[in-house]
């Protein structure tokens, strides 16, 4: 990326023309753009003479938009440029070769080839040998001892090998990955006016002079200039740093700009700067420039995953408490680990820590060996002549040492992590799961807890008023217009019509006889519908009352949990339409219309009554209950900004039942769901009654459960001490039996989840996923282990802080995710129980014969081929198993459940056994065995022996039917069921041992092979499939009896959550012993790193920190995230509150659904 204003400058030469054409140039706006609140205004006030006239320069119509001509769209995208960051170019072949080529134990294997390659070509002068006392080779085999050159070589080629394999697996997930981040870019939308319709566009096809349509939970996709807005705040702490948010107004601050977020109300604006003009486009655009210095830090810090620049604002609300913290650490690298990364990570620490330690007592064995042997018994003296050939024996012993490192550390583990996740989440996007984070793939399948929405995951979210209350009638269908009086009727349609978003509207059906489309929010398509059904047409109503003509807007948010729109009456005076969760508004009514259409007293006990007799019987039908109301303002006008004074007295108009049918799919998936060990809980907006209707339908609860359904208010009294901070030990006893959680805020949904995740009851810890669709989710997004957005209903900011988007809404496409979770977590089991016998074989072999013999009996070269065909190959076998439905049938694993089971220590150590004891009988005894010359204690550069091939050969094949026996992790006796479903796995097999033969038959020198016989290949062969019955006979002894196993790969302890929960951030130790654990997961995800972290630029505000990164293990954010203005006090509450399923009792308390922009 280049400086921005070499970017732009030129073009302004150039395009002199069409920029005078707009009356305004790319760099005046850009310039504007700059300016904030009232220098803003005044700007554009003194030079353009207002928005208006800026509208008219950009030739623009504030209400009908652009009118969407191709040559003047063109014309715009050519003069102001395109709304699309360039993203950062993606590294090259050859950079990730390089990168794969930093490995430590490669670099250490390169030395020790190249030193071995230089030596092998030194000849001592004369008859050196003889004075050295070394058999190097006897005189026949001069020949021979001229190839010495080979072993070096092919280490170098198998070096070569790994490395290419390693760089093309890095450059193939990074293409898969930009192949995401572009389908979630197209799928970014946003709602534009062109030709006075609103359109849903792509992002990068908006231009300068649209007419943009704002509402809460969007995130702005351009700059631009408020013309019209309603009680508009923004939060623009991803630019700022400031976490307040900020009112927008078209008098005091109107400057709307890219990357923020909408927390409330809703408007309209003209794009004034698209791409890199706009601020946040200038900032990447200055950011590109100093890439360099970018690059280090980069290296440094865990980025995010490289998903698209446009729906990635630089940063979404991270509690304020966690600011300061978050500024401390800014300058730390963090590191968030999922679940299986963090057993990962310590498995190979522990794994490359002895492998450390054999190879280096190898070396040090060998040497001490040598040396002993030479100088003390055969007292020889140390000539300087013979120094090279005693440094190729050195090297020769460092080469093995090497070799035993190699084969110890499981480096096929990234790799396998990486396939197995690559594929899934490929398979995923077919199930309506588009995961933005690859760990939350695989965390999903140890999901012990799911905290769904209700509207729209378990219930249709296409919603229909069913009954209404009117004028002391309780209409059980939708009553005749007839049936109502004409002013009644009049003010119900006002007071739908005007006191709803103007985006929220009812469409004819796409199909002849289908349902009329919903667009907007689902509850005001209801009352719209509503509106329908009473033939009234809501159109004619906006038409006569535009959004301009609006005195006040108080739009919904989840502390007000109410609409209410104030408009001039024609007479003179002001009306307040209000509409919302009907419990909550009417404590605000104190009259109502009778039957004659007058206006009567409404008291508490009129308010308890109707309490009774209407809404409770609506409520246990599973409808969600909506006051519609209105106040008259007679005596001038009050003061708008006093919304306790406003939002009162009002006169209940009607009060309207809907109804939201559960999915029909849904109570299945969640009786999946409990097979499979997860408990489902419902955390919804709505009351009490109606959400355990709902969760009743749903299978969450059943008459005679003993579990709780609980309110929001009551659910903090019971959690929460006397100075309102949340207690963990008061949680403890209330969320295992907690199934839901009513009339809940979003900050109450975050402290269920906090708490469930931090708890250390019961035998295992919490694996949490939450499901969100509102603004105000996202801190609960962010703090739950899988955060599922909904990718139709859900808002910008709560997509943007998910892990994975569903893009059906459907809870479903959950229990699908954890089927796919559990498979990846199964299949790097399965590659785990099959490297891990391979490493232990190969490490013993190697260490006890070079301790007994002077040398390893498998080859430098040989080992390399081992290690590539047990990491490579068999992670892209086991890791690409399709899953089955018997995933569904078992508990989850849970954090603490170590990687490797009982079961799975069985099998690796049973056919360790069996292979240590076949190959050391071949070591010892195979020359006898075989009738063939001994193999041991060649000399140093003799040929290669059949005795040392025969058993290279039983190894390879050994291990080629060790991986069908590692198909199977539980301990099930058919290894072969469901093997020809996975073509993968059959290729690479047939591939491996074809390949085998290749090498014995015709490798030769290089890897010291020579060819067999068939009877010798018929042993080899035998001795493999040995492995297969010896597979059944470890299978057929029962795990329990095996008291000594130990397990291995374990989660977090308790103990250390409590000292991660002091502030700490999370060390990766493995960095520190082995570059191993940094590769292990995330060296993928860091070369697709597209987002670039603005904060570390602009030291403003830290508050951005880990915009998306995980809350995991147990740390420090607690409840203080929410919008500033949401914060509520809690009555007293009155209504007898703890209900437990069987006993309905009624408890209307404050609510609605969080984050639904409801009535």
């Amino acid at each position: 990326m280049t400086n921005p204003t070499e970017r732009t400058l030129p073009a302004n030469s150039m395009v002199e023309g069409p920029e005078r054409e707009f009356g305004c140039t790319v760099m005046e706006l850009r310039k504007l753009m700059e300016l904030r609140s009232t220098d803003a205004v005044n700007q554009i006030s003194a030079h353009y003479g207002g928005v208006m006239n800026l509208c008219s320069r950009l030739k623009t119509n504030p209400v009908e938009g652009l009118s969407g001509n191709p040559a003047d769209l063109e014309k715009r995208k050519h003069v102001f440029g395109q709304n699309f960051i360039p993203p950062k170019k993606p590294k090259t072949f050859l950079e990730l070769v390089w990168e794969a080529l930093q490995d430590v134990t490669l670099i250490i294997l390169e030395i020790a080839a190249i030193i071995s390659l230089v030596l092998s070509f030194y000849r001592p002068p004369g008859d050196g040998n003889d004075q050295c006392g070394l058999p190097i080779s006897s005189v026949e085999d001069e020949g021979e001892a001229e190839t010495g050159w080979i072993e070096g070589a092919a280490i170098l080629f198998s070096v070569i090998i790994v490395v290419l394999v390693t760089a093309f697996n890095d450059w193939s997930k990074e293409k898969q990955f930009r192949g995401l981040q572009n389908r979630i870019e197209k799928e970014q939308k946003f709602s534009v006016i062109r030709n006075g319709h609103i359109i849903q566009l792509p992002v990068a096809e908006i231009v300068v002079g649209d007419i943009a349509q704002i509402k809460y939970g969007d995130l702005l996709p351009a700059d631009g200039i408020l013309i019209q807005g309603n009680d508009l705040k923004i939060d623009e702490s991803s630019l700022t740093g400031e976490s307040d948010h900020v009112k927008k107004s078209v008098e005091k601050d109107p400057m709307l700009l890219s990357g923020t977020h909408v927390m409330e109300g809703s408007g309209r604006m003209v794009v004034t700067a698209v791409g890199i003009n706009s601020q946040t486009g200038i900032i990447f655009t200055l950011l590109g420039a100093s890439e360099g210095e970018e690059e280090e830090k980069k290296k440094k810090a865990k980025t995010q995953d490289g998903v698209a620049l446009e729906i990635q604002p630089l940063n979404s609300q991270e509690g304020i408490d966690n600011e300061e913290k978050e500024k401390k650490a800014a300058k730390l690298p963090k590191k968030e680990k999922s679940v299986l990364q963090g057993k990962l990570t310590r498995l190979a620490v522990q794994i490359g820590k002895a492998g450390l330690i054999m190879s280096a007592i190898t070396v040090l064995v060998l040497i001490l060996y040598f040396v002993i042997e030479n100088f003390v018994i055969l007292r020889r003296a140390w000539l300087p002549e013979c120094t090279p050939i005693y440094i190729q024996y050195f090297v020769k012993f460092f080469i093995i040492g090497i070799t035993v490192l190699v084969v110890a550390v499981p480096e096929g583990l990234p790799l396998a992590v990486t396939i197995s996740l690559a594929y899934s989440v490929k398979k995923m996007m077919k199930d309506n799961n588009l995961v933005r984070h690859l760990d939350a793939c695989e965390t999903m399948g140890n999901a012990t807890a799911i905290c769904s929405d209700k509207t729209g995951t378990l219930t249709m979210n296409r919603m229909t008023v069913v009954q209404a209350y009117i004028g002391d009638t309780h209409y059980h269908q939708i009553p005749s217009p007839d049936a109502l009086l004409p002013k009644v009727l009049d003010l119900i349609v006002n007071g739908i019509s005007i006191n709803s978003a103007y985006t929220s509207k009812i469409l004819p059906p796409e199909k002849e006889g289908g349902l009329p489309r919903q667009v907007g929010n689902k509850t005001e398509c209801a009352l719209l519908g509503f509106v329908t059904d009473l033939k009234q047409d809501y159109h004619a109503v906006r038409n006569e009352m535009p959004e301009e003509k609006f005195c006040k807007v108080y739009t919904f948010n989840s502390v007000r949990k109410s609409m209410s729109t104030v408009v001039e009456k024609p007479s003179g005076g002001y009306r307040m339409y209000s509409k919302g969760a009907s419990e909550i508004l009417l404590r605000k009514c104190n009259r109502i219309l009778d039957k004659k259409g007058e206006v009567v007293p409404f008291k508490n006990k009129d308010r308890d009554e109707m309490v009774r007799t209407v809404i409770e019987p609506m409520a246990s039908e599973g409808l969600r209950t909506i006051c519609v109301a209105y106040r008259d303002f007679n005596d001038g006008e009050p003061p708008w900004d006093n919304e306790n004074e406003i939002l009162t007295e009002l006169t209940c108009i009607a009060v309207v039942g809907i109804e939201d049918p559960v999915r029909p799919e849904v109570p299945e998936a969640i009786a999946k769901c409990k097979r499979a060990g997860i408990t489902v809980r419902m955390v919804t907006g709505d009351n009490i009654n109606t959400a355990r209707a709902i969760a009743t339908k749903c299978g969450i609860i059943a008459p005679g459960d003993d579990f709780l359904c609980l309110e929001g208010k009551e659910f903090n009294r019971l959690i929460r001490n006397e100075k309102g901070e949340v207690e963990q030990e008061k949680l403890d006893k209330i969320w295992p039996k907690l199934r839901v959680l009513a009339r809940s805020s979003p900050t109450d949904k975050h402290t269920l989840v906090k708490g469930i995740i931090d708890s250390t009851v019961g035998e295992q810890r919490q694996v949490v996923a939450v499901t969100g669709d509102g603004t105000n989710d996202g801190p609960a997004l962010k703090k739950a282990d899988v955060g599922f957005a909904m990718g139709i209903a859900g808002t910008d900011v709560a997509k943007e802080a998910s892990d994975i988007i569903l893009t059906d809404d459907n809870f479903t496409s959950i229990v699908k995710a954890v089927m796919w979770g559990r498979n990846v977590y199964d299949s790097i089991s399965k590659f785990l129980q099959f490297q891990l016998t391979v490493n232990v074989v190969a490490v013993i072999v190697a260490f006890t014969g070079a301790c007994i013999t002077q040398d390893s009996p498998l080859k430098a070269v040989q080992m390399l081929w081992v290690n590539l065909i047990m990491d490579t190959f068999a992670s892209l076998a086991l890791a690409t198993e399709p899953p089955t439905e018997s995933l569904l049938k078992r508990r989850p694993y849970g954090r603490n459940k170590p990687l490797i089971s009982r079961t799975m220590m069985k099998n690796i150590l049973g056919h360790a056994v069996y292979q240590l004891t076949v190959i050391f009988f071949l070591v010892f005894a195979g020359e006898k065995f075989f009738d063939i010359d001994s193999g041991r204690k060649a000399p140093l550069h003799s040929p290669p022996s059949q005795h040392y091939t025969i058993i290279f050969n039983t190894f390879v094949l050994m291990q080629l039917f060790n991986e069908i026996n590692s198909r199977k992790i539980h301990g099930e006796r058919n290894v072969f069921s469901g093997i020809y479903h996975n073509l993968i796995f059959c290729t690479v097999v047939l591939g491996t041992f074809i390949s085998q033969i290749l090498i014995v038959e015709f490798g030769g020198k290089p890897f010291s092979c020579t060819k067999l016989t068939l009877s010798q290949w018929f042993w080899c062969l035998f001795i493999g499939i040995g492995e297969l019955l010896w597979g059944q006979v470890i299978s057929s002894i029962p795990t329990q009896s095996l008291k000594f196993l130990k397990e291995a790969g374990h989660g977090t302890t308790k103990e250390e959550i409590t000292k991660d929960a002091e502030g700490l951030d999370e060390i990766d130790l493995a960095e520190m012993e082995l570059r191993r654990g940094q590769i292990l997961w995330f060296r993928g995800l860091n070369r697709i790193q597209t987002q670039i972290d603005v904060i570390n630029t602009f030291q403003t505000g830290a508050s951005f920190k880990g915009v998306l990164k995980r809350q995991t293990m147990g740390q420090h954010l607690d409840v203080k995230h929410v919008p500033s203005s949401s914060y509520v006090t809690v009555a007293p509450v009155r209504s007898p509150p703890t209900t437990s399923v069987p006993a309905a009792v009624p408890s209307p308390t404050l609510g609605n659904q969080s984050g639904q922009s409801v009535p």
